[in-house]
């Protein structure tokens, strides 16, 4: 019996709770639907709404909720009234006196529920208990309460659930069974308890009652369901270095008078009038709230040049090749520039053409990182294979196809990034010296890149490739402590030099190698660059470095230690305005160079760097001016420049 006592005394408690629920339930669901008028001006039950007896005229001007419901209900033709639904309820106060009795039974039952959990807690708390068998059997006693409330109230409370129609007036046209179909579907979505069944029809109703139902929209009845957090996150596949099929050509525009004339030309005629144009560029009178003047060498010749780029460059992408040399972008780390150039001229659609004939300028499109990746065989220093495989495929371009031989590679291009990108080049004459090679590593010293006809390519370092543009942006001036900062590997001979002169040399000027892991801790490479005034970029083994992207990245003026480096993108921009060039003999001088310019420069300097960062951020879709854009105009520029000699080469051939 002990064991008994504690069992049977909770699942009388489970019961009671049960049954206070189900009536909570009914009471909220109903209670929902009335409504109690300030200033009453009918006596109607509109969908389980009550509306009192008007006790004085109404106010002027001034109607409440139920006064407008009532109106709308009111049928046009009073002859409709003998056909309208009577409502279950003989009168208002029957149905007030229905509410009161359910609220009083569901008070009843949740106070006789807290007693006795009580008592159980405090007289049977150790007692162990079979949760199993006390669930099923409360869950039969629940039930078996539930249907005896129904049999023992005086009105069943199936009526409660009922969906009441909707009437309709005998003078509305036939046509109006839309708004019809629409009400009552949405007022099933509205109560989720509603089933169908017949109207429920009082024999002796004091009133006429019309019954109407107000139309909500569905969607803001239904929620939508979103994912689970794990459900998202096993959605989430790094799919970035495949190449998403372009997107869906927009909607079709008559063309322009221009737009038939430029496509009228032949690619060469195009050229030849894109040339002509860009050499008489009008001077830009509005300011163009996407280019910011000071930072362009002439914008007004840039801007020209970019609008002829948009209307009638058409570049043709070579399907040959296998993955991962060909057509398999990498994203990640600091050789990511030729990956998203890649990835991005592949789903492009509006440079991108099918037809070579109708191109202008011609992509080889491989990665120069993921041919090292497979060709290179490690600590061997041979990049002879790497060469020997493009110089094949150069050959079987130009025999496969007649493009090459046209122009013996001068409309066709590359992007490379990593450092060995022009070492790779040599064992093919044209396509070092005729292709228009966009690199990272452009040194011209070398005599592989050529200025003015080949392109400097910025180099970007991307940590996370779904978010290209994370921790972008910095401090403000007056946030920035530190004078100038570096840390890195000791790469080539610059870096040894600037830390023999400066490490440890000035509290305001943070030189040093690797960055320590004290230091570290502290605060971060990234925080370092934005808590500095400048940011010092000094050349590795190569003359290229990403901490220059990385500086305007994070609005730190760069200061550039690299002899015969063409910086990137300078055929358009002007360096000086955003940076200080520091040459490798004056590193003795570096501080009493930065600590000479004047305040009111470097705010212009530091403010022309936030204005220059949007030309060299990646967007996963492409924008107007962003890096995509202003490489591929660097290209588009670079053939222009070209198209006299191209022109000479043609018809002497």
């Amino acid at each position: 019996m002990a064991k008994v006592l504690p069992q049977l005394n909770f699942l009388i408690t489970l019961v009671l709770l049960g049954s206070a629920m189900f009536t909570k339930a009914i009471v909220k669901e109903n209670n929902s639907n009335w409504v109690t008028s300030a200033d009453p001006s009918c006596r109607k039950i509109i969908y389980g709404s009550y509306c009192p007896e008007p006790r004085g005229p109404p106010r002027p001007g001034k109607e409440d909720e139920c006064s407008l419901r009532c109106s709308q209900a009111e049928p046009d033709n009073p002859s409709a009234s003998s056909n309208s639904i009577r409502s279950h309820f003989s009168s208002a106060d029957s149905a007030l006196a229905h509410w009161i009795k359910y609220d009083e039974m569901k008070t009843l039952c949740e106070s006789l529920a807290v007693i006795l959990m009580k008592e159980f807690i405090r007289l049977f708390g150790g007692y162990k208990i079979d949760w199993k068998k006390i669930f099923f059997a409360g869950a039969i006693m629940t039930a078996s309460c539930v249907m005896l409330q129904m049999f023992i109230l005086n009105d069943p409370l199936d009526v409660w659930f009922l969906s009441l129609p909707v009437a309709i007036p005998s003078d509305k046209p036939l046509n109006s069974s839309l708004s019809l179909n629409k009400t009552s579907t949405e007022a099933r979505v509205k109560r989720l308890q509603i089933i169908s069944g017949a109207p429920i029809v009082s024999p002796n109703p004091p009133i006429d009652l019309n019954l109407s139902v107000p139309i909500m929209p569905v969607a803001a009845l239904v929620p939508p369901r979103g994912k689970s957090r794990r459900r998202r996150k096993d959605s989430k596949v790094d799919n970035m270095s495949k190449v998403v099929p372009p997107p869906p050509p927009p909607r079709r525009t008559v063309p322009s008078r221009m737009q038939k004339f430029i496509w009228s030309l032949t690619p060469k005629e195009a050229l030849v009038y894109a040339k002509k144009e860009v050499e008489h560029a009008p001077a830009v009178m509005e300011d163009d709230p996407d280019l910011y003047a000071p930072i362009f060498r002439n914008v007004s010749v840039f801007k020209r040049s970019y609008e002829l780029m948009e209307l009638i460059l058409k570049v043709y992408i070579y399907r040959d090749g296998a993955r991962p040399i060909f057509h398999q972008p990498h994203l990640r780390g600091i050789y990511a520039s030729e990956g998203w150039f890649m990835k991005l001229m592949e789903e492009n659609r509006q440079f991108v053409t099918r037809d070579p004939e109708k191109a202008h300028l011609f992509y080889l499109p491989y990665s120069m990182r993921q041919l090292g990746m497979a060709l290179y065989v490690p600590n061997s220093h041979n990049m002879k294979p790497l060469s020997i495989f493009l110089r094949d495929y150069t050959n079987t371009i130009a025999a496969k196809y007649p493009f090459w031989n046209r122009t013996h590679g001068s409309d066709h291009f590359l992007v490379a990034c990593h450092d060995w990108g022009p070492y790779t080049l040599t064992a093919h004459e044209e396509l070092t010296k005729n292709t228009i090679k966009a690199l990272c590593n452009a040194d011209t010293s070398e005599g592989i890149f050529v200025a003015k006809k080949d392109v400097s390519l910025p180099e970007t370092t991307i940590r996370t490739p779904r978010k290209p543009l994370r921790n972008v942006g910095g401090f403000r001036v007056s946030q920035r402590p530190l004078l100038a900062f570096f840390a890195g590997n000791m790469h080539g001979r610059v870096r040894p030099t600037l830390l023999k002169h400066w490490r440890d040399k000035h509290e305001d000027m943070k030189i040093y190698g690797p960055l320590p892991l004290r230091v570290s801790r502290k605060m971060s490479y990234i925080q370092h660059m934005k808590s500095s005034k400048f940011c010092i970029c000094p050349m590795g083994y190569e003359v290229n470095s990403p901490r220059i992207i990385e500086s305007i990245y994070y609005e730190c003026v760069p200061v550039i230690i690299a002899d015969n480096f063409p910086l990137p993108l300078s055929d358009v921009l002007d360096w000086s305005k955003f940076s200080v060039a520091v040459a490798e003999k004056d590193i003795p001088k570096l501080r009493e160079i930065l600590v000479a310019i004047p305040m009111r420069r470097y705010l212009t300097m530091q403010i022309n760097v936030k204005m220059v960062q949007k030309h060299f951020l990646w967007n996963p879709r492409p924008i107007r001016y962003d890096l995509f854009h202003m490489i591929l105009h660097s290209i588009w520029s670079s053939r222009l420049s070209l198209n006299k000699e191209l022109i000479r080469v043609e018809t002497s051939g």
